[in-house]
């Protein structure tokens, strides 16, 4: 009867197998950081000074704004957004900077405003339909509704022509 003896490196096979399985399923799992805008430098925006300093000063310490204000010119706005993300799922703020730089008709500094992670907020629709005013109509109503009503009295065809 031959004597055979099991080698001990199948069973660490397998360990080293199953620990390498492990970390890529755990590596799909890493969170992974997000920054988007203005990369905030705290000592250059605190340095910006209503009264003293203009659009010139402004865009020689901050750079360009991100954006201009909508409906006029007459606001910079510096925004600073940070997200985080696990594997397939939709980026979450974690922080963000808005800094509004408002001018007067001079074009000087009037009002330098900052805000927070507190104006962000979650629009979470409700279900798969948007509420609309009228009355409900199936699918075919839909498709077969203006079938006899085009020239109709009352649909909005000229008469008497």
């Amino acid at each position: 009867m031959p004597n055979f003896k099991l080698s001990s490196a199948a069973p660490r096979a397998r360990l080293i197998v199953l620990g390498l399985a492990v970390v890529l399923t755990a590596s799909g799992c890493a969170q992974l950081k997000g920054r988007q805008g203005y990369v905030v430098d705290p000592l250059l925006t605190t340095a910006i000074t209503p009264g003293v300093d203009n659009r010139e000063s402004v865009e020689k310490t901050l750079g360009r704004p991100t954006f201009v204000g909508q409906f006029s010119d007459n606001e910079y706005y510096y925004v600073s957004r940070e997200t985080r993300q696990l594997a397939f799922a939709k980026p979450r703020p974690v922080d963000q900077q808005v800094l509004r730089v408002r001018f007067d008709a001079a074009g000087n500094v009037a009002a330098v405003d900052r805000t927070g992670l507190e104006l962000v907020s979650k629009i979470s629709p409700e279900g798969d339909k948007t509420p609309t005013l009228g009355r409900e109509r199936s699918f075919f109503e839909d498709i077969f509704g203006n079938i006899g009503a085009v020239g109709a009295p009352g649909a909005g065809a000229p008469s008497g022509q």
